[in-house]
């Protein structure tokens, strides 16, 4: 039936939205062929009256022009059209002995007046038009103003409804376009707020991600690096403990290879599904303790108190904490260095501590740029979590790093992009830390 009726079903509302939309466009991309228009039809609908004004119609055709052009620019000039219209009015009370049809061209200024310009400027023009009405009054009919007040009152009416209303509206009008300029701005506003936080989720995002891949990279490199020296050592006295250890080195980096293939799944943006697992915790750390003893490092293990369950985020700080300090200890506490891990659960919080008696605070800082990353992960870590961490080489010698994690998480602050590398990094504002000289670049 639609057919028949001369009108097409598929796709007919959205081609007749388009059509409507590019209708009521167009006057908004062409505002000065409008207003031309408007100004060209007050000169036609002036013309009857021109006609009748006998040896004046040059005059009368020369007031009606000169009061109707102030509209072509009335939208970018609003005061100035406004004003040359008004004198042209006034030249017309004072010189020509009848009013004209394009005085309604006063009425389409001062809407414009109103809606484009502060009130206090439209409230002068409205005054300025009851003014310009009781003027043509004196002028054009005295016999009313000889008859007070009815008549002229009665006249005064006649020309003030329509010189109100066209202020009212375009008042309105200003009213609405200054609440839809507020809403623009609002949404303009929201969606900034809205790419500023995505900025932030997404540098926050990157740091956890960074700090992720140095604890894999860090810990699995640096068991592949013992155990690799360790190996070339024994190749020819003790070929069997060489290849138990070129096998450690294969299963160690193959390990390093899940875990930065699960790593970098998490950033595929193909549409496949990643390699996921779940994040290590305390729970694995006597596989952690295995690999560290594997490598060549003395570790014991003393827990303290009722082992109890910490939020997921703790849990991993937890095991990033003891990782991160038995690399450190490989990498800088030197030959025959050992170390101690304890874990004491108290009411709220649960207490690690990495000691070892490594070189300490005989360790040579690392000046090659490209240290300091574990700690500040390691500060960070924490600080989400809630908790306090210290590191620093111990009294007796050897080096020592004390984290605190409470099991109920408290209000965590936003966490902020790593500082640069340096030669002296310090860790994150607000976590309770003390870095003193010694392994300061771990």
């Amino acid at each position: 039936m639609g057919s028949a009726c001369g009108v097409t079903t598929g796709g007919t509302p959205a081609a007749y939205a388009d059509r409507v939309h590019a209708l009521y466009a167009w006057p908004r991309r062409h505002p000065r062929i409008l207003d031309a228009a408007l100004a060209l039809a007050l000169v036609l609908l002036s013309g009857a009256a021109v006609g009748r004004s006998g040896r004046l119609w040059a005059v009368y055709a020369l007031v009606a022009l000169a009061m109707v052009a102030p509209i072509v620019f009335r939208r970018r000039h609003p005061e100035r059209a406004f004003i040359a219209a008004a004198a042209v009015g006034v030249v017309q009370v004072t010189v020509m002995p009848q009013p004209a049809f394009t005085d309604a061209s006063i009425l389409v200024l001062l809407y414009t007046l109103a809606a484009y310009r502060p009130r206090r400027v439209s409230v002068a023009g409205l005054v300025a038009c009851f003014a310009g009405v009781g003027a043509a009054i004196a002028r054009w009919a005295p016999q009313r103003a000889l008859h007070w007040p009815y008549p002229v009152l009665e006249t005064l009416s006649f020309f003030a409804v329509p010189i109100t209303l066209a202020w009212v509206l375009g008042d309105s009008m200003r009213y609405r376009r200054g609440y839809y300029r507020a809403l623009e701005e609002r949404a303009d506003r929201l969606e900034r707020e809205r790419d500023a936080h995505a900025r932030i989720a997404a540098a926050a995002e990157r740091a956890r991600i960074a700090r992720e891949m140095h604890d894999v990279i860090a810990h699995n490199v640096s068991v592949m690096v013992v155990q690799a020296d360790g190996a070339a050592f024994a190749l020819d006295a003790e070929p069997d403990r060489a290849r138990d250890a070129l096998t450690a080195i294969s299963g160690t980096g193959r390990q390093a290879l899940a875990e930065m293939r699960r790593l970098v799944g998490v950033l595929r943006t193909d549409g496949e599904p990643a390699e996921l697992a779940p994040q290590p915790g305390l729970s694995q750390i006597s596989d952690l303790l295995d690999q560290a003893r594997a490598a060549g490092l003395a570790v014991t293990l003393a827990v303290e108190g009722g082992p109890r369950d910490l939020p997921g985020g703790a849990d991993l700080a937890a095991y990033r904490v003891i990782q991160e300090s038995l690399t450190n200890t490989r990498k800088h506490g030197g030959p025959g260095a050992s170390a101690r891990v304890t874990l004491r659960y108290g009411r709220d919080d649960v207490r690690v501590s990495v000691t070892d008696d490594g070189r300490g605070a005989a360790a040579p800082p690392d000046h090659g740029g490209h240290g300091g990353h574990g700690l500040i992960g390691m500060y960070e870590r924490v600080e989400i979590s809630g908790g306090t961490v210290r590191a620093g080489p111990r009294t007796g010698g050897g080096f020592q790093v004390t984290a605190s994690l409470p099991f109920v998480p408290a209000a965590a602050p936003m966490p902020r992009p790593a500082p640069a590398p340096g030669p002296a990094p310090r860790p994150a504002p607000g976590v309770s830390a003390a870095i003193t000289s010694g392994r300061s670049t771990r």
